[in-house]
């Protein structure tokens, strides 16, 4: 059987957030906020490939690649926030997240559960703009073809 290329695309997604994220703990770099944020190059590669891939299959319409691009990145956030939850009780569960809070977004102690809700909110957020930002970029390079 065959995946779907926006579940495979999904799973390479997730797949590259979560062996940067182990990395950089175990290389002690954890605490570094901003590298963090270099996890949407991984966002950016996978939606560029479902896209590459829908075009090179003939699909060229603006919608329909745009929902596909954007499955893609939805379902590489929400494998990362699941292996996120299940990381997070395996270090201790809210003690963890709190440790992580205290470099990263929140103040206060939130909770695992607080923690992967905000984030999921973050993830939809960068999935909208990186679909957008890579259909505009499409959009253009097909138009002047």
């Amino acid at each position: 059987m065959k995946l779907p290329k926006e579940v495979l695309n999904g799973s390479i997604i997730f797949i590259g957030i979560a062996i940067f994220f182990l990395l950089m703990n175990v290389s002690g770099l954890a605490n570094l906020f901003y590298l963090r944020l270099l996890n949407v190059i991984f966002i950016f590669y996978g939606v560029n490939r479902t896209i590459e891939m829908n075009i090179s299959e003939g699909k060229k319409e603006f919608v329909p690649n745009a929902v596909s691009a954007m499955v893609t990145s939805l379902i590489g956030v929400l494998l990362s926030i699941i292996g996120l939850i299940i990381y997070s009780y395996t270090k201790g569960g809210d003690a963890y997240v709190q440790s992580l809070s205290k470099t990263f977004l929140f103040g206060g102690n939130p909770s695992v559960t607080t923690y992967s809700i905000c984030l999921l909110f973050e993830g939809m957020a960068s999935s909208v703009i990186v679909t957008m930002l890579l259909m505009l970029y499409w959009n253009n390079r097909l138009s002047t073809d």
